[in-house]
């Protein structure tokens, strides 16, 4: 019989000891001393789509909690943990924050530079995700025994960072290929009837148009080898919860991305559409991955929930290649891909019997090997 995939149970953190409070103390200082230098450095480390529309005072006040927390939860660190050095690295971090002008910090003025990355993206939407999905997963676990501090997490929070960070990078730079390429299919008057929609008719059919891309993009990357190499690092997850699902090799960010923004510039949809897309999935794809036994009722049928997204996680033979959607299951049933038996969840996740390297920069490389999968029992070979 198969248990649930977890990290070792020596290795796990528990309440009461102090290292999650020090850990906690030092997000919250790593969200605050990046709130300090996207005040100083708009210019670089801000959207410039988001920036015009920014609350500032608002944003000051987070800025304030967030210092709050840092030292509150580095206090609790301090007094319950025997090992002082998470609380004194969040207290550190956060007094640095303090001495650059912490909440009350200028707001320097805008110079375009002509290249920036999303910091201020990165920090909201690690912040806002946090906020829903860490005490969902902590109250509401369906895998009671899955450590939230798994041997990888430290490994993922670095692929949700370098993903969230470059992402209007990458919007930008399928923007003018985009351009270039199909200009001249002449879609201009297709553009216009698209443009003179209502919102709420543009959203759900960018979201379908973008995920029937999606799904075949996800298709590509299981079956042909060459591809498989890259999203086999997404599928290396054993813990699958909301942060592990940022896992993805730069060059599947990249071409899964390039296929669904493709279709939002040749389709002429307004750019509040795109921007709540980016919104949605982001949502949807942290929680598609989460830990959570929530139960979603008939809606599980109409949106890729926790349970329909897990089981094409699972390392059962019997379960490759389905529940390739990102947003609704019927497309699986479409094209006979579809796998959601009941209120069974799959027993384990991972590679199985497939040895990958742990560590981000590893996990980079490893798929430009001549062969990487040379000599190992691959178990998902049905997939390539």
């Amino acid at each position: 019989m198969k248990t649930d995939n977890n990290s070792h149970p020596n290795s796990r953190l528990k309440i009461g000891e102090g290292y999650i409070s020090g850990y906690i103390s030092i997000f919250f200082a790593l969200i605050s001393l990046g709130g300090v230098f996207c005040f100083l450095f708009p210019d670089i480390l801000t959207t410039p789509e988001y920036r015009k529309n920014y609350p500032v005072e608002i944003l000051r006040k987070i800025l304030l909690m967030c210092m709050l927390f840092s030292f509150l939860f580095a206090l609790t660190s301090l007094i319950l943990c025997k090992t002082k050095k998470p609380a004194l690295f969040g207290t550190l971090i956060s007094g640095i924050s303090i001495l650059m002008g912490g909440a009350t910090v200028e707001v320097k003025q805008f110079n375009e530079v002509g290249f920036y990355v999303s910091l201020d993206w990165l920090l909201l939407d690690l912040l806002v995700l946090a906020l829903i999905f860490i005490p969902i997963e902590l109250f509401f676990p369906k895998r009671l025994s899955q450590s939230k501090f798994h041997d990888e997490w430290k490994t993922d929070l670095i692929y949700f960072a370098i993903g969230h960070v470059f992402v209007q990078l990458t919007a930008v730079s399928v923007q003018s290929p985009a351009s270039y390429f199909f200009g001249s299919l002449n879609m201009q008057n297709l553009q216009e009837f698209v443009q003179s929609t209502s919102f709420l008719i543009q959203l759900p059919a960018a979201l379908l148009v973008t995920d029937l891309c999606q799904y075949t993009a996800h298709r590509f990357f299981h079956k042909m080898p060459f591809l498989w190499r890259f999203h086999a690092v997404h599928h290396s997850i054993k813990a699958v919860d909301w942060m592990a699902g940022s896992r993805l090799h730069i060059v599947d960010i990249l071409l899964t991305r390039s296929f669904s923004y493709l279709p939002l510039y040749l389709l002429g949809f307004s750019i509040e559409v795109f921007y709540m897309y980016v919104i949605i999935v982001s949502l949807q794809a942290v929680g598609a991955h989460s830990n959570t036994r929530i139960p979603f009722g008939f809606l599980k049928y109409l949106i890729v929930t926790p349970q329909y997204h897990h089981w094409h996680h699972s390392d059962d033979p019997a379960t490759y290649d389905k529940n390739f959607a990102i947003h609704f299951p019927f497309i699986d049933l479409l094209f006979g891909t579809y796998h959601l038996p009941g209120d069974q969840w799959p027993e384990s996740t991972g590679l199985a019997e497939t040895k990958f390297p742990k560590g981000y920069f590893k996990q980079l490389v490893f798929p430009f090997k001549k062969d990487p999968f040379k000599d190992q029992k691959i178990k998902d070979s049905s997939r390539r």
